[in-house]
């Protein structure tokens, strides 16, 4: 289990249950044929690296789940799950596991 800390700050950000925290990439600031794109222009990517993981899924038997991932992890997600939290001026996103959809390797 891990906490999403920031080296200025107190803040730590432990998810719940099946819950994680990604830390979205940076979304591409130039289009291929060189062309720069301003913020209200770009979309925000739907990958980035888990930070911290939750302690599972509540199974029926009343056990918990282990996750499929780890911090450190890149991994895709659905782009429009989580809720949005910013913390010293970065933006992290707290969503459910079953949101991801792959692994990066």
């Amino acid at each position: 289990m891990a906490t999403a800390t920031k080296a200025k700050s107190q803040i730590k950000l432990q998810p719940l249950g099946e819950r994680l925290v990604i830390r979205r990439e940076e979304s591409e600031t130039t289009t291929a044929g060189g062309i720069v794109l301003p913020d209200s222009a770009k979309e925000k990517p739907a990958r980035g690296t888990v930070v911290a993981i939750g302690t599972g899924k509540l199974l029926d038997d009343g056990t918990r789940s282990k996750s499929q991932l780890k911090a450190g992890d890149r991994v895709l997600f659905i782009s429009y799950a989580g809720e949005n939290v910013e913390i010293d001026d970065v933006e992290y996103l707290l969503m459910r596991e079953d949101d991801i959809l792959a692994v990066v390797e």
